[in-house]
Order: C-alpha cells, then structure tokens, then sequence
C-alpha cells in the first residue's frame, strides 16, 4: 500500500474551477433534455414540478463533482475523489453548534442593513423574492433540499474541493478559508444571501480545516438551513428578530457573545480529535 506521506494531493486551479462550472452546467443540462423531451412527448412542463427541482439540483452538483474527479483529481493523484466524513468526540459538537448559532445572528444583522428598496435594490430584491417564491412551497421539498442536498453538495465542492485543494496548493489556510467563503457566497446571486454565506462560509471552513472531516461542516449548514426552514414555515421570515419580537441590536449581542466565546474556546482551549484520510 502506498505510504500515506507519499500520497499525491489534489490541487485546485483555474483547471478545476472550469471542471467544476462545465460539470455544473453539463448536468443541469441533461436534466434539462429530459423536460424537453417531457414537453414535446407528453405535452408536461416540469420545470416547476418538487421531484423535477429536486432533480436538476442533484443531476447539477453531481455533474460537477464528477468532472472535477474524473478530470482534475484522479489524473493528479492517481486515484478517486475521496473525502472524510469521520465523526469526532462529543464535546466539539457542543462548541461549534453555538458558535455557529453566534455567527447566524451576526449575520442577521448585517444583512439587514442591506437596502431592498430605491431604484437598484428595490427591483432587485422583488424579482429575487419573486424567484424563490415560485421555486416551491412544499415543506418536504423544501427541506430536502435545504437541509440534505444543500448542506451534502456544497460542502463538498466549497469546502472539500475548493479549500482543500487551495490549501493542498500551498495556499495559507485563512487565505484559502476566506475564498472559498467568498465564491460560496457570490453563488448564492444576491446581496443578502451573500453576506450570510461569507460569514457563515467562514466559519464552516475554519471547522473543516480545524477537524479534518466533511461531516462537521455539513452538520451546521443543515443546522443554519434548518432553523431558516423552520423561521420560514412558521412565522413567514427568516429573521430571529421578528419572530421574537426583540430588537435587531439584541440579536447582534447574543451573536457576538455566542461566536466570541465558543470560537475562543474551539480554537485556543480545546483539543479536537481527528483522523484525517
């Protein structure tokens, strides 16, 4: 077997950033065959329909984890795509679940300084509440989405192809953490879910890197995903502030009080148990 000191390591380049977008676009673009011939052939749109959206944001990630495996990984390393997905010891869960509630309230406030009126913001605001309203207004849908798909796909391409493969590059650590929160946020498309993406990126990077393992990071992105889910299915918003009925300045103090504390303690003060594969 070969030594694990030996091991060649994937990096990520522009190659892989090419891989990963024609990947994306290739499998939506199946998914898409499969509604024209639905149209055509049995007179049935089903660009709107839960098992289609479902589908074409699988057939989509699944596209682009592929091309990046088949044509950047395994001809650098001689071997398949792999990641860890390893649990750790208990006590890092109770340190990174607050620090990443900390971080969702932070987030709050900052994206609610963001405009979503006046001549750009206004319109720009109405067509994309416009667009998530039509995507689906099936619970189940929605949580299969959000909180499975979602958390599965981009953390493997964010956090597991981006980051790593940045930092298997010899790029610095909080370099690599910093981009692959920025590019996770400019997919998201807009300025309010931007802000939250980048900061929320960032602690999910900082989690990767410290524990080594996928399953961290996939485990708050569904947490973050699911709390939104559920602000939204029962009080019409996904913010704390209005669904409490406390003011935004008392959010933005419990954030700072939870990720201070709990990003100390995580970072400086406690040890966490990896292996790395």
């Amino acid at each position: 077997m070969e030594p694990k000191t030996l091991r060649k390591k994937y990096i990520f380049t522009w190659q892989g950033a090419a891989a990963l977008i024609g990947g994306f676009i290739g499998g939506s673009l199946v998914v898409s065959l499969i509604n024209v011939v639905a149209i055509f052939g049995f007179k049935v749109n089903l660009q709107y329909d839960d098992f289609y959206l479902i589908l074409a944001n699988g057939a989509a990630f699944i596209g682009a984890i592929f091309a990046f495996d088949y044509l950047i990984a395994r001809p650098m390393t001689g071997r398949k795509l792999n990641f860890n997905f390893s649990p750790t010891n208990l006590t890092t869960y109770f340190l990174i679940f607050p620090m990443m509630l900390g971080m969702m309230f932070i987030a709050e406030f900052i994206t609610g300084r963001i405009p979503i009126s006046g001549p750009f913001f206004g319109q720009f605001y109405e067509f994309f509440s416009g667009l998530m309203e039509r995507m689906t207004k099936d619970k189940a849908t929605l949580i299969i989405l959000a909180v499975v798909m979602a958390p599965i796909f981009e953390e493997i391409v964010f956090r597991g192809i981006i980051q790593k493969g940045l930092i298997n590059k010899g790029v610095n650590p909080w370099k690599a953490i910093g981009i692959s929160a920025v590019v996770f946020g400019l997919v998201h498309g807009n300025p309010w879910q931007f802000v939250g993406a980048v900061l929320l990126g960032g602690v999910l990077g900082f989690v990767y890197y410290k524990t080594k393992s996928l399953l961290l990071p996939i485990l708050l992105h569904a947490f973050n995903n699911l709390v939104s889910s559920f602000l939204i299915f029962y009080a019409d918003t996904e913010s704390f502030a209005e669904t409490f009925k406390i003011p935004e300045v008392w959010v933005l103090a419990a954030g700072v009080l939870l990720f201070s504390l709990f990003f100390y303690l995580f970072a400086k003060k406690y040890r966490v148990h990896y292996a790395e594969i």
